[in-house]
């Protein structure tokens, strides 16, 4: 089964302020495209998203020193990127508000999406390994992102434990959900493909607050099936074939899950692969 994680999400209605105050740390900034910077007017510890981003467990005090790191936000516009493959990685950036997609070019000039980013998930973990990004982070609508500057996170860290901690605790969700993407576009078909990325999609958000039934998708059919591997008709066909069925009810974005069980029996069904 698609493996669900609980620490990625869209906002339809904006969350409230959270994030840090502070001084405007400039960098890491990506070039790509116009930017706003603004010091935070929220401090981490009395942010609505504490529960799923980096301060989980982390003491006041220690909560005080992440508030001078996460010191600035960045607001990125729907359709503009965050970063680019090979720009210089300097920062993480934890989504505070808004949804992202992340890509890499095929060898034939297609996109490949590779992930969907949501309030509470970090932003740019693929740049450890070679100070490179390896992918685009492209906003699908408005969004802001807390900037954390990495070789500042990495002082922190060796500082007190409970934040290295957690942040190996999120680099291991990363692998998780990469395997569980493998395990999806391995050995399910194209109904159980869709059926399962409907149902994190969901639960996520419902860590978020919001309906465990419905939801409006930020990103266009094209773009879950770019994630899924499947063909744009593929993805539409199947949509039409669950509401046909009764699981859904489809109004162009909107998304109302009517009957969720029968979503979870496809996906643990024991159907061949696709």
């Amino acid at each position: 089964m698609f493996t669900t994680q609980t620490t990625s999400t869209a906002s339809d209605s904006a969350l409230s302020e959270s994030s840090c105050r502070g001084q405007t740390i400039m960098r890491g900034m990506s070039t790509n495209a116009p930017i706003k910077i603004e010091p935070f007017k929220v401090a981490c510890s009395s942010c609505n998203l504490r529960e799923l981003c980096l301060p989980v467990g982390l003491s006041k005090s220690n909560l005080d020193q992440l508030d001078n790191l996460v010191a600035t936000r960045r607001t990125v516009s729907r359709g503009d990127t965050l970063f680019r493959t090979g720009d210089s990685f300097q920062s993480l950036y934890a989504v505070r508000t808004g949804f992202f997609k992340t890509c890499v070019s095929s060898e034939d000039g297609r996109d490949q999406v590779t992930g969907f980013q949501m309030a509470g998930e970090l932003l740019g973990l693929d740049g450890i390994s070679n100070d490179r990004h390896s992918c685009d982070a492209v906003a699908l609508e408005d969004s802001q992102v807390c900037v954390i500057p990495y070789e500042q996170l990495e002082e922190l860290s060796r500082e007190f434990t409970d934040l290295q901690h957690q942040f190996h605790k999120i680099m291991s969700r990363e692998i998780v959900r990469d395997h569980g993407v493998m395990l999806l576009l391995g050995s399910m078909r194209a109904e159980e493909r869709l059926a399962a990325f409907l149902l994190n999609l969901t639960q996520r958000l419902q860590a978020r607050g919001f309906s465990a039934s419905s939801l409006v998708l930020r990103m266009t059919r094209e773009e879950i099936g770019s994630y899924l591997g499947l063909k744009l008709e593929t993805v539409s066909r199947t949509f039409s074939r669950f509401q046909d069925e009764g699981l859904l009810e489809v109004k162009q974005r909107q998304i109302t899950i009517l009957d969720q069980s029968g979503l979870e029996r496809l996906v643990n069904s024991s159907n061949g692969a696709c």
